[in-house]
């Protein structure tokens, strides 16, 4: 994600191409002429370092004022052992949590003693929650010791943790200042749900006071989302074993009133509520029974939809938006590939790929139905361009979008807020990353220098279906993982946000 990947991502789309050549040629006759706004594009830059990045997927981190909650390297060379950083891949500089907003990108800094911070979620009203380090060295892990953070305008407060935890991580906030996220604790667990050597307890911070929201009956919860109405989203351990397969039973919960309540599953033994909106609508993830495979989920009033696929074995929700669009993504016929989808009102939308790319996946939606995500390669680590679809309709590469033309590479677009605007980050040609923020030019942005007000025209090829889709190597071996493979891939995948475990 922070590495220019161009000359890879252009060999393998080579390579793609190469493979899917009666494909791509037999979509030409179909080309289609959408009409879409002109975006542009500002570079949010560092701090003195080459890079800047944002948490996520599946965290918000733009809010509909236009405040983008970023993190960015400084110039100076990070103290840890081995570059090491919290939750993030080394990059061997200090790295501090910041903020954009109108042109402006601020250092929010980080608790005294320590070296580097990051942010995590923004709420509507500004409000800012991530981690930082405090200067210690945790006694569990031999590592920096890190800890939630709140951060109001640019005031640091420092969360602290559940009694007998050394570390914490703040993962989401709203505007009444309510901070979900989880604190280890000084009880031994072999299945912490994020890697501590104790008990993952889900908390809830407010004025001062934080609260563990206990669990379903198993020794772990991590909440993933609060929404405006102060209900909590996540998932916690059921019991301490199964049968089946060893580890603890785990479901998705909906906290609300003091209350923890178990969202039950799909058949399976494990289950992850992903994102809610404010009226309490849930989607996630489960596996089925047997759990050999799983499908996404909406929940509802009390009623646990299963959203099914595209026709293939395996789908996961990833976001709802306020007027109830559900997307994420969904494996397709014959194949494990697998493209973004839209759901709404029982019906799942397949937005198809962008050329030379094979698989997709949606991450974001707005309340008009606009999509925003990625592209990759089946089974790469590499980003393919981020993508834009609207009405439901095959998705657009956003860089063909932006004018004037940029010479960064626009990959991974995690969030669209309600003004259209886009959070992404953009690959520069010497290596460096740099988070980037995209602004429609249309009639909700009225005069913004640079900004092409006239429609453009995108060729969209036909949309890559699924009958078109080739097995992929990489595809062909997940399909022979045993169950019990199979469902520790779904773990580190319902854990992906906290960015521990990496998105398959």
């Amino acid at each position: 994600m922070r590495k220019n990947l161009n000359l890879l991502i252009a060999t393998m789309g080579l390579c793609a191409a190469l493979a899917l050549p009666l494909q791509l040629s037999a979509q030409q006759p179909n080309e289609e002429k959408k009409e879409h706004h002109h975006y542009k594009l500002i570079d949010v830059g560092t701090l003195g370092g080459p890079n800047s990045f944002f948490s996520g997927p599946i965290l918000r981190i733009l809010n509909n004022r236009g405040t983008f909650a970023v993190i960015a390297n400084t110039a100076t060379a990070n103290p840890n052992p081995g570059c090491f950083i919290e939750l993030n891949a080394p990059d061997c500089f200090v790295e501090h949590a910041a903020v954009w907003h109108d042109g402006t990108l601020i250092d929010l800094g980080v608790l005294a003693g320590g070296a580097s911070s990051q942010t995590v979620a923004i709420s509507a009203n500004g409000l800012i929650t991530g981690l930082s380090e405090n200067g210690l060295v945790d006694p569990q892990t031999g590592q920096a010791e890190i800890v939630g953070v709140l951060w109001e305008g640019r005031k640091a407060i420092n969360l602290g943790t559940l009694p007998g935890g050394t570390e914490s991580l703040a993962v989401d906030v709203n505007s009444r200042g309510q901070v979900v996220g989880f604190s280890n604790n000084d009880v031994s667990d072999a299945f912490s749900l994020v890697g501590f050597p104790t008990e993952t307890r889900a908390f809830l911070w407010q004025n001062g006071v934080m609260r563990d929201l206990g669990t379903l009956g198993g020794p772990d919860a991590a909440p993933n989302v609060i929404n405006e109405r102060g209900q909590i989203a996540g998932f916690s351990y059921t019991n301490s074993t199964n049968q089946i397969t060893g580890a603890p039973i785990q479901d998705p919960f909906l906290w609300q009133d003091g209350t923890m309540t178990d969202l039950g599953t799909l058949g399976g033994t494990v289950g992850t509520a992903n994102w809610m909106n404010n009226r309490g609508q849930v989607v996630g993830t489960s596996n089925l029974a047997g759990d050999a495979t799983h499908h996404g989920f909406l929940w509802d009033e009390g009623k646990l939809i299963d959203l099914g696929t595209l026709g293939g074995a395996r789908s996961e929700a990833d976001w709802i938006s306020e007027s109830g669009f559900v997307v994420g993504r969904a494996d397709v016929p014959g194949s494990r590939a697998h493209h973004a989808f839209r759901w709404r009102n029982g019906v799942m939308t397949d937005l198809g790929l962008l050329p030379l790319q094979t698989c997709s996946t949606a991450l974001s939606a707005n309340s008009v139905g606009q999509v925003v995500g990625e592209t990759a390669i089946c089974g790469a680590s590499i980003s393919g361009p981020a993508f834009l679809s609207e009405h439901g309709e095959p998705m657009v590469d956003v860089n063909t979008l932006i004018v004037p033309a940029s010479d960064l590479n626009v990959v991974d677009a995690f969030n669209i807020n309600e003004r259209g605007e886009i959070a992404a980050h953009g690959n520069l040609s010497n290596g460096d990353s740099h988070a980037v923020l995209l602004i429609p030019c249309d009639e909700n942005h009225p005069n913004v220098e640079g900004c092409d007000y006239e429609p453009v025209e995108v060729v969209t090829e036909a949309p890559v279906r699924s009958a078109q889709i080739v097995l992929t190597q990489a595809a062909s071996d997940e399909a022979k993982l045993s169950p019990a493979e199979k469902m520790a891939r779904l773990r580190a995948l319902m854990a992906r946000q906290y960015r521990r475990f990496g998105r398959p």
